[in-house]
């Protein structure tokens, strides 16, 4: 709050009660509004599917830094952060092409389901091993989906 000479000015206690008209606004929509709370279990949800992603790509100390800041720590975050952005952004382009293969096959797919399609996955990724960068060339366009039919593409087998 906005302190003159250790008292609060009448600045800070107008933000304060701003503060807790907004908070009183919020609890009596959280309370009475179910799409409300429909929304914000909904956000939470992504954010809780993100933070998953994160802990699957950043698995060394099970997702937590351990230690107290060190040179350089930041630059570790940040490309977890760049790791994070290219899984979604490849499941996204992946996710929209699947969405236009089966359209173009005449399955129709409602908004309902594509509200609940998310590039926050990645059973399919393995997250152990050697990962060339080595970009082919794909002439601007990506690479076939596989056909869930075909047991050529069976993990199982």
């Amino acid at each position: 709050m906005m302190m003159a000479e250790g008292r609060i000015t009448s600045l800070g206690r107008a933000f304060a009660h701003y503060g807790r008209i907004f908070k009183s606004m919020h609890l009596l929509h959280v309370a009475h509004l179910e799409d409300y709370r429909r929304m914000m279990g909904a956000q939470l949800n992504v954010g809780e599917g993100r933070n998953g992603l994160a802990r699957a790509v950043f698995f060394g100390n099970l997702g937590q830094l351990k230690r107290g800041y060190e040179h350089g720590m930041e630059d570790q975050l940040g490309a977890l952060g760049l790791g994070l952005n290219a899984i979604v952004y490849w499941n996204s382009l992946y996710i929209d092409a699947a969405v236009k293969k089966l359209a173009a096959g005449g399955m129709k797919i409602s908004p309902e389901i594509r509200a609940h399609l998310s590039p926050l996955q990645w059973e399919h990724i393995n997250f152990v091993g050697s990962y060339p960068f080595n970009r082919p060339e794909l002439s601007g366009r990506l690479r076939d989906l596989r056909d869930p039919a075909d047991a050529d593409d069976d993990p199982e087998q």
